[in-house]
């Protein structure tokens, strides 16, 4: 198993960026799939693949390929996630992993049964400076954890016809960029939080253009988390505890944080390198595929997704 290959669906911006970095010893990229085998045989040329194919169908029934990265569309990943596992391969799959929980479950028990890895690929549950700082929070230097905030601001220009205002391609901020930021948040919880409150203000298209969400687990620990597609906010986490807090400029991708201590004194902590994010989710996907490590990541991926759902019953009620 050490030449794992992998095949990609969907050739849009975050398949070029998949593509382009790239860069394994023990598996390779060797194929994708469009709609049109035009498509797919000008990205496969780019980026120097031996195979493309113009269905998906014939990408899963390629017996060489293990792994399937999806990059289409939130709305269609269930489906292709679903098809990917009952064709026998490994799946990473872009966030938002799926619309929903039930779907999430779907999927999950469809990879129980087939014994195989379904990951999403969330930069923040593969990023090295998250380990750390987890292996640095449960050594107890910092105290209990009280509070994190959460804020992702990204402006988009206003066009109802684009896919981030748009409700047939599943628009709105909170399958976009909210994931980002509630993962954050649940990253650093020590346990499943409740939505507390969460208000929306949507888009003249019905989607969510912006929102504040308050979460709380049953150990009072709290976050906030604020997204808007209509104003630019820095994507500073900070995650408080009793003896001080940290701060993490640009938490998506982020390689370096700063500790800052009630006293005042200030420790910088730096891992991995932000350039490699893909990578890294790449290279612990072949290493669960392996077995080399397990798939912790689904575990937070599945409270993620709960917390959405929860966010977004919350807008309806309001109603």
């Amino acid at each position: 198993m050490t030449d794992l290959q992998w095949g990609i669906i969907g050739l849009g911006n975050i398949a070029h960026d998949f593509a382009e970095s790239f860069d394994q010893t023990t598996s390779k990229l060797t194929a994708c799939a469009s709609r049109t085998l035009e498509k797919a045989e000008t990205f496969a040329k780019q980026f120097h693949l031996p195979k493309a194919y113009g269905s998906y169908e014939e990408l899963l029934a390629d017996e060489d390929i293990s792994i399937i990265y999806i990059a289409v569309p939130n709305r269609q990943h269930y489906q292709h996630i679903k098809q990917a596992l009952e064709a026998g391969k490994h799946v990473l799959c872009e966030k938002a992993i799926t619309m929903d929980f039930a779907e999430l479950q779907s999927v999950i028990e469809l990879a129980q049964q087939k014994q195989l890895i379904l990951a999403e690929a969330m930069t923040i549950f593969n990023m090295p400076l998250y380990q750390e700082l987890h292996d640095l929070i449960a050594s107890g230097r910092l105290g209990k954890l009280k509070m994190i905030q959460a804020p992702f601001g990204s402006y988009k220009d206003p066009d109802p016809t684009n896919r981030f205002f748009n409700p047939e391609l599943a628009g709105g901020a909170l399958l976009d960029i909210g994931t980002y930021a509630v993962s954050f948040a649940r990253w650093f919880l020590t346990e499943q939080p409740e939505v507390i409150a969460s208000t929306m203000v949507p888009f003249s298209t019905g989607v969510d253009e912006q929102s504040i969400t308050i979460l709380r687990n049953k150990k009072n620990e709290l976050a906030t988390v604020s997204l808007t597609f209509q104003a630019k906010m820095p994507k500073k986490g900070i995650v408080a505890f009793e003896n001080g807090y940290l701060t993490i400029d640009d938490y998506p991708r982020a390689d370096k944080a700063e500790l800052i201590f009630n006293d005042g004194t200030k420790e910088s902590i730096e891992s991995g390198f932000t350039s490699n994010a893909i990578n890294y989710e790449i290279e612990n996907m072949v290493q669960m595929v392996k077995g080399e490590i397990p798939n912790k990541s689904l575990f937070f991926t599945k409270d993620v997704i709960e917390i959405l759902d929860h966010m977004q019953q919350k807008w309806q009620s309001e109603k």
